[in-house]
């Protein structure tokens, strides 16, 4: 008779194959698992790379310009081309309330004047006398007009002279 604690010398034979299989499958996903976990070599950590040196003012940006000489000279630019717009545009922001409201009087008064000048007639009108007739002898005679006749009367002045004194300087033939 067999004890309990003995154990029998031989394995059913129907147990051996599922026993013999189900090994295999442990150890086939063991290594599996184990095969895993293996780094591939190209997938190792490498080195990092090296950090490229902090921009500084001194960091050569380009044509041998330093950033600091980069930004004054776009700097200078733009203010340039800011100034120059507010000069042709003449633009200018006024700064206090009392600026803005001289401003406004002072266009307000352009405008008026520029209103009042398109009432005034033009000049033939306001040299001629009211009530005298049309012709020019009697109309008021500008400025300009009295410096013509002055000149044109000097100018036969002295041109009687040159012919007398050419008449008087010649010989007489005769």
């Amino acid at each position: 008779m067999m004890m309990a604690f003995e154990r029998p010398a031989h394995t059913p034979p129907a147990l051996v194959p599922l026993l013999v299989s189900a090994g295999a499958v442990l150890v086939s996903q063991y290594f599996f698992n184990a095969a895993a976990q293996v780094p591939d070599p190209a997938l190792l950590p490498t080195d990092p790379p090296p950090k490229p040196d902090p921009i500084t003012s001194e960091t050569v940006v380009f044509w041998g310009l330093r950033l600091w000489q980069v930004v004054g000279i776009f700097s200078m630019f733009i203010l340039a081309i800011i100034i120059t717009l507010c000069c042709i545009f003449k633009c200018r922001i006024p700064r206090t309330k009392k600026e803005i409201e001289a401003r406004h009087a002072q266009r307000q008064a352009a405008k008026t004047y520029a209103n009042t000048l398109e009432t005034v007639p033009p000049l033939n009108e306001l040299t001629e006398v009211p009530g005298a007739p049309a012709d020019s002898s009697s109309a008021v005679r500008t400025v300009s007009e009295q410096v013509q006749s002055r000149e044109a009367r000097q100018l036969a002045a002295v041109r009687e002279e040159d012919e007398l004194i050419n008449h008087l300087g010649q010989p007489q033939s005769g």
